[in-house]
C-alpha cells in the first residue's frame, strides 16, 4: 500500500478519521429517539436541512464540477441514512450501530471485486473489528425489512467511501462538503414531500419536539459537518480499505 506524506502527517490524518468515525457513532442513540415521532425520510430530511443552513456560507465558493460531485456523492449517502434511519424505527441503537458497522467488512470486499488486492492483514483486521463491534452492541431482535435495510445502508456507505477516496483530490473538502450537504437538503425534501404528502408535512411541527429538535440539531450542527470535513480533507491519503 503506497501511503502519501510523512510518518507525521499519517498520524494526523489517523487521528482525524477516528474522531470522525466517533462522532458518526453518537449519531445512534439521537436518531433512535427521533424515529419515535418521525419516519426515517423526515428524520434525514430535517437533519440535512439543519446542516445545510450551518454550511451556507460556503456555497457560493461552490464550483459547478464540485456541485455534479456533491449530487452524486450526497444522493448515494441520503439513500444509506434514510434507510440507517427506518431501521431505526423498528430495531434497537445497538443492533443499527451493529449492522452499519458491517461496511468496514464490505469495503475490502468490494475492493477485490473491483480488482483491487487487499492483503489478508486487511481483511482479517476488517472481520476482527466487525466481530468486536458485535460482542459489544449486539442484543439480538431481529426484523427482518428493518435489517435488511439497515445492511443495505451500509453497503450504500462502502461505496461512497470508495467513491468519495477517488474523488477527493479533485476537490476543496469544504466546498465538496457543502455541496454533499445541499444537495442532501433538496432531495430529503422532496423526498420527504412526496412520501409524508400533506397532512403529514403539516403535523410535521406539531411531531418535532423540543427534545427531538436539540437532538437533531446536536448531531447535524457539528457532528455531521465533522465528519464531511475529515473525511474528504483525508480520503485522498488512504486506501479505501482504511477509510472505515
Amino acid at each position: 500500500m503506497r501511503v502519501v506524506g510523512s510518518p507525521v502527517r499519517l498520524d494526523r490524518y489517523v487521528l482525524a478519521l477516528l474522531f470522525a468515525t466517533l462522532v458518526w457513532g453518537l449519531t445512534f442513540p439521537v436518531l433512535k429517539v427521533a424515529t419515535a415521532s418521525l419516519t426515517g425520510i423526515e428524520v434525514s430530511a430535517l437533519r440535512f436541512l439543519i446542516a445545510a443552513v450551518c454550511m451556507a456560507p460556503f456555497a457560493l465558493r461552490v464550483p459547478a464540477h464540485t456541485w455534479r460531485a456533491g449530487c452524486i456523492l450526497g444522493a448515494l449517502v441520503l439513500i444509506t441514512y434514510v434507510a440507517q434511519a427506518f431501521g431505526l424505527e423498528f430495531i434497537s441503537s445497538n443492533r443499527s450501530a451493529f449492522l452499519t458497522s458491517l461496511n468496514v467488512l464490505m469495503v475490502p470486499l468490494l475492493g477485490i471485486a473491483l480488482g483491487a488486492r487487499p492483503s489478508w492483514l486487511v481483511v482479517i483486521a476488517a472481520v476482527l473489528a466487525c466481530s468486536g463491534i458485535g460482542l459489544m452492541s449486539y442484543d439480538g431482535g431481529s426484523h427482518l425489512l428493518a435489517d435488511s435495510a439497515t445492511v443495505l445502508g451500509a453497503l450504500g456507505y462502502a461505496i461512497y467511501v470508495i467513491l468519495l477516496s477517488a474523488r477527493a483530490k479533485a476537490h476543496v473538502p469544504s466546498q465538496l462538503a457543502t455541496a454533499q450537504m445541499f444537495w442532501m437538503a433538496l432531495m430529503g425534501c422532496l423526498w420527504m414531500v412526496w412520501s409524508s404528502g400533506i397532512e403529514g408535512i403539516r403535523t410535521l411541527p406539531s411531531r418535532v419536539d423540543g427534545e427531538i429538535f436539540v437532538g437533531l440539531l446536536t448531531s447535524v450542527s457539528w457532528l455531521l459537518p465533522a465528519c464531511f470535513f475529515f473525511k474528504p480533507s483525508h480520503s485522498a491519503t488512504f486506501q479505501p480499505r482504511r477509510l472505515r
